[in-house]
């Protein structure tokens, strides 16, 4: 099983196409990250193990501290970043998502 940190790009290529699909199941409301958007993001992580987050802050870099944030804490994998929108990956227990090798 590739640990979050680990994904390859072929890896990272199939959750793109997986997510190309998805909605942002949680969306950063006017106070930001705080533990209860955290908690709801580890909850939709456990749950669908590929999901999108909307961090819709209008400064480029403190929306890229959030999403460093958002890693660090819930120990998932950035698939990939686009515009305010966020692709994040972690493997459940029940491993939903078969991810080709290597």
């Amino acid at each position: 099983m590739a640990t979050a940190a680990t994904l390859s790009n072929k890896q990272k290529q199939f959750l793109k196409a997986q997510a190309h699909s998805l909605k942002p199941v949680v969306l950063l409301g006017a106070n930001g990250l705080t533990e209860g958007v955290l908690a709801e993001i580890e909850l939709a992580l456990e749950h669908h193990e590929l999901i999108k987050v909307k961090v819709p802050e209008p400064e480029r870099d403190l929306r890229a501290q959030i999403i460093a944030t958002i890693i660090a804490h819930t120990g998932a994998a950035q698939v990939q970043v686009v515009g305010k929108i966020v692709v994040l990956y972690k493997a459940s227990e029940a491993q939903k998502i078969k991810l080709p090798r290597g």
